[in-house]
């Protein structure tokens, strides 16, 4: 059964004094090391702040209304801070930018661009074989007969070769081509390389970018010159209309740069016979921006090509693959202007594929067919202006030279001249019109402005709110210990194995010993101090 003992213990005044100056004493220090461990409170770090206003409007002191329109002029201020940033910031994710433009210094030298030309009649009508109208009946629209006038129903012919029928029928340009001339100095139909397009068989000069021809001055007389004949008795007679049959008689061009395939159907100019076009270049060097600030595409920089079938990329050089994706799903086969080995397409199915390959395609960058612009680009502009050709005295020398009449001279010849303006080069840039480096200086000077800080205040508010939040969880981790004694006053309840350890009470050995008289209260002690000064000790 367990023994509980109530101890009441009565000092005199005199000894009571020290021990209460004592723990006075303990209780100050102890308050004090309390006070350094606890976290300033928000007028002690108001008053030390170097955020402005704050310290008059939290710190210590009574509380007025001069302190009232101190926190009301602190939060006006804020608020303007915040609205002034929040613009900022709208600006700034708007990502605008600006266009500038860099005329270059003349350069003694500059490279000539490749010059892509086509005649717009794709086959001659007198190469053409029985079997190659035949075959061709869906694409030339004329009647599938042989030359003596009966119908193929019957006749049998063998599968037929794209590549060999565009290279036979195509016009070659060593009948075309009259004269020649790049910068003064001869030239023929072996510095023309063959390229094919929706046109059939074309010409690129100057195609090679490895040894490309420089330009070494501005003006006409400085560039490509040459003379051709169209050779319009070769046209096809139009028996029926298709999507491939031209009602005009001339040439298409392009001038690009030699990285970039042709794409003449789209990109080219037609020039027309009976006439001398002048065409003044000037190139353009243009940078755009990629995302965020723009839609460029950024060079990869693998040394692999970009583009099966290209050296580089481009933005042709990109349709010109969507092309060929839609054709062989559609098809499960190739045009002939198409990169890569995949089986070409006959002839009785051509028109059809290159009809799809138009509906299938889309433009934007919603279409399933989307080609970013390069970061670097160099195009070249033009400006074409023409004079008819020949006169009266030029027309009976060219029809003595080449044996033909005055008519089809006029009809037919046709001179074209490409030359740049000056050898200068335009730059086109894109720029970042509103930066990171912009937004953080305008957002430092508002900041400044309207409540006085920086980047060190924003340090030591946060400081603070770490000092504070750190110490409340201090306290929710932190639990307080069971006391082995609780005291009232004077009153002290001991356990029995405490008592026995701490208390003057002789033990129960000793009081069988020596007698009961040693567990009675003890009232009168033998040299207790006199004049009502005791000691009651009961157990």
């Amino acid at each position: 059964m367990p023994i509980e003992i109530v101890c009441k213990i009565k000092f005199a005044e005199e000894d009571a004094k020290p021990k209460e100056k004592e723990a006075g004493d303990e209780q100050s220090l102890l308050g004090a090391a309390r006070r350094a461990a606890a976290p300033r409170d928000l007028a002690t770090f108001a008053s030390t702040s170097t955020l402005h206003g704050l310290g008059r409007a939290c710190g210590p002191g009574p509380h007025g209304l001069r302190r009232t329109l101190w926190a009301l002029a602190l939060l006006t201020s804020l608020a303007a801070f915040l609205y002034q940033a929040a613009g900022l910031a709208r600006g700034y994710l708007t990502r605008p930018h600006l266009v500038v433009m860099d005329p270059a210094a003349p350069a003694p030298v500059a490279g000539f661009p490749a010059v892509t030309l086509c005649n717009i009649n794709r086959f001659r009508h007198s190469a053409l074989s029985d079997a190659d109208i035949f075959h061709l009946a869906n694409l030339t629209g004329l009647p599938p007969k042989d030359r003596d006038g009966h119908r193929a129903a019957g006749l049998r012919y063998p599968e037929p070769d794209m590549v060999d029928i565009l290279n036979r029928t195509g016009h070659q340009l060593a009948d075309m081509l009259k004269s020649c001339n790049f910068s003064g100095h001869h030239c023929s139909a072996s510095n023309f390389s063959v390229v094919y397009t929706r046109y059939g068989k074309c010409y690129t000069f100057n195609a090679d970018p490895q040894s490309s021809l420089p330009s070494r001055a501005g003006g006409m007389g400085s560039g490509l010159e040459i003379m051709l004949d169209i050779q319009q008795e070769e046209y096809l007679p139009i028996w029926r209309e298709t999507n491939e049959t031209s009602f005009e008689a001339g040439i298409r061009v392009q001038i690009h740069s030699q990285e970039e395939p042709p794409y003449i159907h789209q990109l080219g100019f037609g020039v027309s016979p009976g006439f001398q076009t002048f065409v003044s270049c000037q190139e353009q060097r243009l940078t755009y921006l990629p995302q965020p600030w723009g839609n460029c595409r950024a060079e990869s920089g693998l040394r692999e090509p970009e583009l099966q079938g290209y050296s580089a990329y481009s933005v042709s050089a990109c349709r010109l693959r969507c092309e060929k994706e839609a054709v062989l799903q559609r098809c499960h086969c190739r045009m002939v202007h198409m990169p890569g080995n995949e089986t070409i397409c006959p002839p009785n199915i051509y028109i059809e594929c290159a009809d799809h390959t138009l509906d299938s395609l889309g433009g934007g960058s919603q279409g399933p067919c989307f080609c970013p612009t390069p970061c670097n680009l160099t195009r070249y502009g033009k400006e074409i202006s023409m004079v008819r050709i020949p006169n009266r005295g030029s027309a009976r020398y060219l029809a003595r030279k080449y044996n033909r009449n005055e008519t089809y001279i006029r009809e037919n010849f046709l001179v074209l001249d490409v030359f740049f303006e000056a050898l200068t080069s335009e730059a086109m840039e894109q720029q970042a019109a509103y930066g990171l480096s912009a937004l953080l200086g305008d957002l430092g000077g508002q900041m400044g402005l309207f409540i006085g800080a920086s980047i060190l205040t924003l340090l030591e508010i946060l400081d603070y709110i770490y000092e504070v939040s750190w110490d409340r969880l201090k306290r929710v981790w932190r639990r307080p210990k069971t006391p082995l004694r609780t005291s009232t006053g004077g009153i002290s309840t001991l356990g029995l194995q405490e008592l026995k350890e701490q208390s003057p009470c002789p033990s129960r050995g000793h009081a069988e010993g020596g007698g009961a008289s040693s567990l009675l209260p003890n009232h009168h002690h033998p040299h207790g101090p006199p004049g009502g000064l005791f000691e009651d000790f009961a157990c």
